[in-house]
């Protein structure tokens, strides 16, 4: 025989989105199950020239690297299901009761952006020095007779690594003929 007590009382909205926000890790779950899915099936309807010589090849590194990201999501999810719960951050002093600094925000997207659309006419030794002075403005430097010159050094290193070391080619602009 049945008491009133036995029967569940039906689920209310209040407590679904109690539920949801008990379980709210399970969004990271779904964003790595999609990005799995999308780099496996990008993975394997990739097209591979048959004279590829060796066990290894194009498809390998994505296949499992979309493979490692099921298990991931698999894992994560039972954890979450079973009771696991992330860990508050306390690394770092932030007041999150204060608002975002936007300004900040706006002005490291404008830089990036102006740098995106001066790297091809100016080539990345001057974009990538506007960009690293520009980032160090934007993050509240000030230091006028330094930082271009840090931020000049450290583009000119940049392009001289990737351009000759890795042999990645980055657009020289009008500095091709000197670098």
């Amino acid at each position: 025989m049945t008491t009133q007590t036995d029967i569940p009382p039906a689920e209310t909205g209040g407590e679904r989105r109690s539920w949801l926000r008990e379980h709210s890790e399970l969004g990271v779950c779904v964003l790595l199950l999609a990005l799995g899915v999308l780099v496996l099936t990008d993975a394997l309807t990739m097209d591979v020239d048959i004279a590829q010589r060796g066990p290894v090849g194009p498809k390998t590194v994505p296949v499992v690297v979309g493979a490692g990201l099921l298990v991931i999501a698999a894992l994560l999810a039972v954890d979450v299901l079973r009771g696991g719960r992330g860990q508050a951050e306390t690394g770092e002093d932030v007041d999150l009761s204060e608002p975002a600094d936007w300004r900040t925000v706006l002005l490291l997207a404008g830089v990036f952006l102006g740098a995106a659309v001066l790297i091809e006419p100016l080539g990345f030794p001057i974009a990538g020095a506007l960009l690293f002075w520009g980032a160090a403005f934007a993050l509240g430097s000030r230091r006028i007779d330094r930082d271009p010159l840090i931020a000049a050094g450290l583009s000119l290193v940049t392009y001289t690594v990737f351009n000759n070391l890795l042999g990645v080619p980055l657009p020289g602009g009008p500095l091709m003929g000197v670098l």
